[in-house]
């Protein structure tokens, strides 16, 4: 069984006095200097840090390489999308062996197809052979070739223009998510004078397939300025059509299914408001559709002569579907065609020219419901598991009635299914393929509930392999998240099965915070009830002892950004939860970020954690903020990842943590902290780099919770 390395002395963390003015007095934080990015002592600090990890881990090299090969072994690196069908053409992407990115490519659809999803044969609808290219395909993008060189390639956009000569692309070769807009002629591969140096997210054409709409951060990486770009022209001469003042709100910008209208949307945690502009006339200007006001929430598709409005207005907790007439939209106007059903998340409506799809969450499980868009009368679209997940796939052609679903469950590797609403019937295009020997036979999942403290009850996803006994002797790791309304949802991993193999089980922890029962499950997880949150974790995990699925020394929990909040917190209460914990580019220093107003998101997300200059929520945040909370006890092993570049969790929050854990910490495990200094939020930016690094955390898992690292016996020897 493969141990660490606990030999070598963790770095010394200086401590430079730094004074704090807080509303309950004056705090000393000895490591605000870390925040310095450009003092060569702070890079040659987390150099260090890397150094003491990649020690501590060194015994574990071998099982590392291992599970990197099961991961890779389980995964067909030479493959092929399903193709989408639009405008004549069909798109799709290629990954070749040994290659990080993938190849965006498309051929042209049988002669005389243009939109017509029936029109085409079985074989043109389900994915090319990826080992042999059809002889017409035409590479559009190669990103691999583009990376070549690169240390992060991140391609944000890539926008094929409505007559598909050319796609704008939004290009991030640092993980700050900062993006550089270019565009290129999709014939020849050829990329235009025309570039944007500095764009956020989000890109649309207007019909002339010479002009587009894109947005731009400010210094706090809020998306606040909507631009119009004419092609051939400096970007110096671009028309800015919205600015939006106020701090709480981003901008974003899109295209209805319809492709009538480009839109406009300024939305904050809690509010928004949407405009219009005909996708013909690219030099209009934006079309209010209906004020905002305090709370009031509405999303918009478009069909014929009407607006189809997702909105909680009115009461409307889990939200209900409106109808408005394009041509006046105002709030005045909106009928009510699906009412609110409480229990019952609407959490959108997609709009085609004869049905609506609307998207809905109930007792933590999705659901597809297919309705008349004049009646709202409709059925669900039925699955086998009920510990799942469907969701609506690609589908850019408006007048269509078949519909691209995709489908997962803990068991069940990813589906892409074609549902045809005329006839009914389902046909199931791609399905991920596992190799390794999996059956999925092999594994079962189930859902169980805990009870937190306050007396509600916390639903739980599970999955174990069948040889797997229930009698408290199997390890377990519990993975959670709860903020933003985020879900997470039961899907499929191949690279877990290297712990369900081994007899780990695994489970989610579908806190509040979340929104998998509804908005009030968000609503009791943020601002004043944020803490729930945290004590629905240990609920969870004293669920899993009190259900006999393992113990404490053999559970190890697991979170990422808030999910990594989320482990902070809950070892803060209480630090022998666990025996391992990791902790993925953490948010934990909540008191002094919320507090710089200066930083990217602060007062963006005043409205999901709150301000601590209110004295209604410092004592809260103050109470909860891991670093300000680590107590003076043993904690579990701890593996912790920050990414330099990270614009959204900025990488001194994960250090000050560590420095402050093995300040404070009386004993326990390892804390081992790595950054990577060339990436941002979500980790090194290539597919293989990804494997590697989650090899690293299972083996980290593996060896604390004392499971062998033997590779699972061939089920064919």
């Amino acid at each position: 069984m493969p141990e660490l390395d606990l030999s070598p002395h963790p770095p010394r963390v200086e401590r430079r006095p730094h004074r704090v003015d807080r509303p309950d007095g004056v705090v000393d934080d000895p490591y605000h200097w870390l925040r310095e990015r450009d003092d060569p002592a702070v890079r040659a600090h987390l150099e260090a840090e890397n150094a003491y990890a990649e020690q501590v881990l060194a015994p574990l090299a071998e099982l590392r390489a291992g599970l990197f090969e099961e991961i890779r072994g389980r995964i067909r690196e030479t493959d092929a999308s399903v193709p989408v069908l639009d405008g004549g053409w069909l798109y799709y992407r290629r990954t070749l062996a040994g290659a990080q990115y993938p190849i965006r490519c498309r051929r042209p659809a049988p002669d005389g197809v243009v939109d017509d999803v029936r029109a085409l044969s079985a074989q043109r609808r389900r994915a090319v052979d990826p080992w042999d290219p059809p002889a017409d395909e035409v590479v559009l993008l190669d990103e691999n070739a583009e990376a070549d060189g690169q240390e992060y390639y991140r391609l944000g956009a890539f926008a094929v223009s409505p007559d598909h000569r050319l796609a704008a692309e939004a290009v991030d070769l640092t993980g700050n998510e900062v993006f550089t807009i270019r565009v290129r002629e999709l014939v020849t591969g050829r990329l235009l004078d025309d570039e944007i140096p500095r764009a956020a997210y989000g890109l649309a054409w207007y019909d002339d397939s010479a002009t587009f709409l894109y947005t731009v951060p400010d210094d706090a990486w809020r998306p606040h300025e909507v631009w119009r770009h004419r092609l051939g022209t400096p970007a110096s001469e671009d028309e800015r059509l919205v600015v939006e003042p106020d701090e709480r709100y981003w901008l974003g910008v899109g295209r209805t299914r319809s492709d009538a209208y480009l839109a406009v949307v300024a939305g904050s945690k809690v509010t928004s408001e949407w405009s219009l502009l005909p996708a013909d006339d690219p030099a209009a200007p934006p079309r209010l559709v209906a004020a905002r006001e305090e709370g009031v929430e509405y999303d918009l598709d478009h069909r014929g002569e009407r607006l189809y409005l997702v909105t909680n207005a009115d009461g409307a907790r889990d939200f209900k579907l409106c109808v408005a007439p394009v041509d006046d939209p105002g709030r005045d106007r909106w009928q009510e065609l699906i009412g609110h059903r409480p229990g019952i998340r609407l959490e959108s409506a997609d709009a085609f020219a004869h049905h609506l799809v609307l998207s809905e969450r109930t007792q933590a499980r999705t659901q597809l419901r297919i309705v008349d868009p004049d009646t709202g009368l409709g059925e669900v679209l039925e699955v086998e598991e009920e510990v799942a997940a469907t969701a609506l796939g690609a589908n850019p052609v408006f007048d269509r009635s078949v519909l691209r679903i995709g489908y997962t469950s803990l068991t069940t590797p990813g589906q892409v299914i074609d549902v045809d609403l005329v006839t009914g019937t389902r046909e199931v295009l791609k399905q991920q393929e596992v190799g390794g020997g999996f059956d999925r036979d092999d594994y079962v999942s189930w859902r169980d509930w805990a009870t937190a403290p306050d007396g509600t009850r916390v639903p739980i996803s599970l999955v174990r392999h069948v040889r797997t006994p229930l009698d408290g002797t199997a390890a377990c790791l519990l993975y959670g998240y709860g903020s933003y309304e985020l879900s997470i949802d039961p899907g499929f991993s191949s690279s877990r099965l290297s712990l369900l193999d081994r007899g780990v089980v695994f489970a989610i922890a579908h806190v509040r915070g979340g929104g998998e029962l509804g908005r009030a499950w968000y609503e009791q997880g943020r601002l004043h009830a944020k803490p729930n949150t945290f004590h629905d974790l240990v609920a969870c995990a004293d669920q899993l002892f009190d259900a006999q699925v393992t113990r404490r020394e053999r559970l190890a929990i697991r979170g990422g950004s808030a999910g990594g909040l989320l482990v902070g917190a809950a070892l803060n209460l209480r630090p022998a939860l666990c025996a391992a914990a990791v902790a993925e580019v953490p948010f934990v220093d909540v008191l002094a970020t919320m507090s710089d107003p200066s930083l990217p998101l602060t007062v963006i997300e005043y409205e999901e954690w709150g301000n601590p200059a209110d004295p209604e929520f410092y004592p809260v945040i103050a109470g909860y903020s891991p670093v300000d909370n680590v107590q003076a006890a043993a904690y579990p092993a701890l593996y912790v990842t920050a990414g330099l570049n990270d614009p959204r969790v900025q990488y001194w929050e994960p250090a000050k943590w560590v420095a402050r854990l093995r300040d404070t910490a009386t004993g326990g495990g390892p804390v081992l902290l790595e950054t990577k200094l060339g990436a941002g939020h979500g980790g090194r930016s290539g597919r293989y780099d990804a494997w590697q690094d989650e090899a690293t955390v299972l083996a980290f898992l593996l060896a604390t919770l004392g499971v062998s690292g033997d590779p699972p016996a061939d089920p064919c020897g």
